[in-house]
């Protein structure tokens, strides 16, 4: 097959009306504040039996598209020895894989980040490939104050990415582009539009200049939302403010976008997408998840590292994916919530 129509098998095999995709590629870092939430160590044993749990959720495929795996993750087996990205096709959900290696200072520009890893990417995706992923996620964060992301920042995050995306698709890997403006602050829905523009813009543009096929990317971008610290929004205004600015900056060409929830609570995650489906009316893109947190949350609290709970940790989780899945549509309400998984 060639490169293309791998991409494009790809870009098929995640991409439809009603499924999203699930984020569980947290860096050991991230997952061991996660399962200290709970009381549990982050032992290898108890990160494998807690992803294992998620992956191997009965029914998850009829929501759930993609799972975005850490790369330990790809090599580690379900209770019956069975590797994990088998056990993720299986249920027709295909397996993917965080190829970043974490975010650090941005030399010049105080206050921006940039993002670590493009050094033997190629050489590790061939190795990922072979343990059966085939597509990948790297992801630019951007704080918000009141002189950041500054020009430098911007651009210097745009090319890491298009950098990424290019030696992905040259590979055979579908790259989600993931740009970040960061909801922590105590900026207004506004001053995070603005932001957001310009970081888009800056993204397309350098994914133009590296010659990355915008049919065979996924974009992974935050929501229109305020600062942390700022007022709240409700749905309409958030899905209003987000349409705009997509509209003003992302291609027809790209199939998804996928939104990532960035702190947001599972109810308002599914909410504002919600939302957004209905007020799309003819937008070219399919708007869809890739969520962590939002979609893991109840299935982690459910769980409580107890073997005997995994049932009940897989029904919390296939509960928010098809109420997802339903917000997909613009079919959720917050009604649902309250009915049994």
């Amino acid at each position: 097959m060639s490169i293309a129509n791998e991409l494009q098998q790809t870009i098929s095999d995640l991409v439809d009306e009603h499924r999203g995709i699930l984020a569980a590629d947290e860096s050991k870092p991230t997952i061991t504040k996660r399962l200290a939430a709970i009381g549990v160590e982050a032992t290898e044993q108890n990160r494998r039996d807690y992803r294992s749990l998620l992956i191997s959720t009965p029914g998850l495929g009829k929501y759930i598209s993609g799972i975005i795996m850490f790369e330990e993750t790809l090599g580690q087996t379900d209770e019956n020895q069975v590797l994990l990205p088998e056990v993720t096709w299986s249920k027709k959900i295909v397996p993917g894989v965080k190829v970043d290696r974490g975010k650090g200072p941005l030399a010049g520009a105080p206050g921006d980040l940039v993002t670590y890893g493009l050094d033997g990417l190629a050489s590790r995706l061939k190795g990922y490939k072979n343990q059966g992923a085939r597509f990948a996620k790297w992801r630019e964060v951007y704080p918000i104050t009141h002189h950041n992301p500054t020009h430098m920042g911007r651009h210097a995050n745009a090319e890491v990415l298009a950098r990424y995306a290019a030696v992905c698709q040259e590979m055979g890997f579908v790259p989600i582009v993931e740009p970040e403006v960061l909801m922590d602050g105590d900026h207004d829905i506004d001053r995070c539009a603005t932001v957001t523009e310009y970081v888009l813009h800056s993204v397309f543009h350098a994914l133009h200049l590296h010659g990355v096929h915008l049919e065979h990317i996924i974009l992974k971008p935050n929501m229109i939302l305020p600062g942390k610290n700022c007022r709240t929004a409700e749905p309409q205004e958030i899905a209003e403010a987000t349409l705009k600015i997509l509209k003003r900056t992302v291609p027809a060409a790209v199939p998804s976008i996928n939104f990532l929830s960035g702190g947001q609570e599972p109810e308002e995650a599914t909410g504002n997408l919600n939302a957004i489906n209905q007020m799309k009316a003819n937008a070219p893109w399919q708007l869809s998840i890739s969520y962590g947190r939002a979609l893991q949350q109840p299935a982690l609290y459910a769980w409580q590292g107890k073997a005997e709970n995994r049932t009940k940790a897989q029904k919390a989780l296939l509960k928010r994916a098809r109420l997802n899945s339903l917000a997909r549509q613009g079919k959720y309400h917050p009604a649902m919530e309250n009915e049994e998984n």
